[in-house]
């Protein structure tokens, strides 16, 4: 069982961020702390929630957003002519 600053070190971010994903459910962990619900929770995270987490969160890709593209510009002296003409350039 790994206490969140643990988990912390083996995923390289803060100990708070693994307490936000515990306390969103996103991360399961039990309270080993003598008294549920009162006073500050001693949360345990087991190898296989850890592990199933990280396979969660390593199978969804972040995504880049996504752009227009560009329009592309001829450099041709005839292009705004022959646009005003109708006729198609491409």
């Amino acid at each position: 069982m790994l206490t969140p600053p643990q988990v912390a070190r083996r995923l390289g971010v803060a100990a708070d961020k693994v307490r936000a994903w515990i306390r969103s459910g996103e991360l399961p962990a039990m309270d080993v702390s003598l008294r549920h619900g009162l006073g500050r929770p001693r949360w345990r995270v087991t190898e296989s929630d850890l592990d199933a987490f990280i396979r969660r969160r390593s199978a969804e890709p972040r995504r880049a957003p996504s752009r227009r593209p560009k329009p592309i510009v001829l450099d041709c002296p005839d292009y705004s002519a022959m646009l005003l003409r109708g006729e198609r350039v491409f």
